[in-house]
């Protein structure tokens, strides 16, 4: 048997823009997609906090340091600068993975910097 479990999240991020002219996605910097261990092109579902909007999209890579968190084409109609979002990944674990199951959660603060990383939720 497998089961669908959180992965990853990165927790209470600001939207930095929302750019409704571009392919879409969510632009991620990319410090906080490594320390979230989430990959160019990989799916995740953005809560937004603000709104209650809950949609999925992939990620396309931010330039590390600038905290950047845009969202992208039709999503950014889903969001308002300034909003807070969570961003989650998921992944697809069999019973033996479980035993050593640890999600990464990163939690930002205001500015999109890195308050703590927590490895269990």
């Amino acid at each position: 048997m497998t089961i669908d479990m959180l992965y990853s999240k990165i927790h209470r991020a600001t939207v930095t823009d929302a750019n409704l002219n571009y392919v879409g996605s969510i632009t991620i910097d990319e410090e906080l997609m490594e320390a979230a261990k989430m990959r160019v092109g990989q799916k995740v579902e953005i809560l937004n906090v603000n709104n209650g909007e809950r949609f999925s999209t992939y990620i396309i890579l931010g330039e590390r340091g600038k905290r950047d968190i845009c969202l992208n084409g039709a999503a950014a109609r889903k969001v308002h600068k300034g909003d807070k979002i969570i961003i989650v990944a998921y992944a697809t674990y069999d019973e033996k993975d479980l035993e050593t199951y640890q999600p990464k959660v990163v939690i930002l603060d205001d500015n999109n910097n890195i308050d703590y990383i927590a490895d269990s939720i």
